[in-house]
């Protein structure tokens, strides 16, 4: 198949190197012209995929027109708040015949929407062949084809297993899933508990807070999930459950890694300008708050993640309030 990937990030290039590697004809577009550069001379992405070989048949290019026209599929894999100005650019060389993988995570801010669902209102490509790829996956180990698991989900399961196809190898098994909400929601939300989780351990809090920040974590999840239509069982999957373990415990986690500096006593703005990467548990941190008021939602951890980042509230101060609150029954639905 002829692929085209919008987002020379890691994540993006981790896709790129893989769609290629099965086989298929790949072109991925970058923002920034050297690495489109480093892509096409040296194959390799050193800013963001470092010491990673790329596959020498693996084509980057700064024009949509190149990137897209001609593909049959498009992955795009760019941060949430540029998914809508970078699909206008996209727009006009997608027809609605092609089939449109959202493989970023977050939430809209000013709308409050999905991706998908910015996706759907700039391309003309019917609602049933936008389809979304989220899961516990790490650039750096995907790219080394360490073992690992996604989830693929679509209106129509047929669709879902095309994609399935395009994506599945010896090293990255691909599930499929219909509720393709739920399997949104769970990759954008786990970015705003992996920052809290990292706030645990600059807080130098144990394992012990963290397995109770993680397991509450799933249950807001849930709730919100739920609320704005999602699939309670999805969120135990790999882009709920599985996607929050990895975030919240793993080395390679950029939100973890932001959390853990504010604990420290960094502000966001030092954290923020200290790195090239796109930390996206901010701007869905705030995405989130505001849903959980828009669907009078009651998200605690959520909540205190806002007030920590965007109104200076002490974190050490925050969970003593987590800890404080009203005493309640742990299975919401008994009650």
């Amino acid at each position: 198949m002829k692929i085209g990937v919008v987002g020379a990030g890691g994540w993006g290039t981790a896709l790129a190197k893989l769609l290629t590697e099965n086989g298929h004809d790949v072109t991925i577009w970058s923002y920034e012209e050297e690495t489109m550069v480093e892509i096409n001379e040296s194959h390799s992405n050193h800013r963001f995929l470092p010491d990673v070989k790329l596959p020498e048949t693996l084509v980057a290019s700064n024009d949509p027109e190149v990137v897209a026209s001609e593909a049959e599929l498009i992955t795009f894999v760019v941060p949430s708040q540029w998914l809508r100005s970078t699909s206008k650019m996209f727009a006009s060389f997608i027809s609605p015949k092609k089939l449109v993988v959202n493989a970023g995570k977050g939430i809209e801010n000013q709308t409050l929407k999905p991706l998908t669902q910015v996706l759907k209102e700039e391309l003309v490509v019917p609602d049933n062949q936008i389809i979304v790829l989220s899961g516990p996956n790490h650039s750096e180990e995907v790219s080394r084809r360490v073992p690992s698991a996604t989830v693929v989900a679509a209106s129509e399961l047929k669709i879902a297993k095309i994609v399935q196809e395009v994506f599945i190898s010896s090293y990255f098994r691909v599930y499929t899933n219909l509720d393709r909400l739920g399997v949104e929601m769970g990759g954008a939300l786990k970015n705003v508990f992996a920052m809290a989780a990292g706030i645990s351990d600059g807080l130098n809090y144990g394992d012990n807070t963290k397995a109770a920040l993680v397991t509450r974590a799933l249950a807001e999840m849930q709730r919100l999930g739920e609320t704005m239509g999602a699939q309670t069982l999805t969120f135990s999957g790999l882009s709920g459950l599985g996607d929050l373990y990895v975030t919240t415990a793993s080395k390679h986690s950029r939100n973890a890694w932001a959390g853990r500096q504010i604990g420290k006593g960094l502000s966001l703005e030092e954290i923020l300008a200290s790195t090239p990467m796109v930390i996206e548990g901010v701007p869905t941190t705030k995405a989130a708050y505001f849903l959980g008021k828009k669907y009078e939602v009651e998200l605690p951890i959520i909540e205190k993640m806002y007030q920590v980042l965007f109104e200076g509230y002490s974190p050490r101060q925050a969970v003593i309030d987590l800890m404080n609150r009203e005493r309640r029954h742990e299975i919401e639905s008994i009650l």
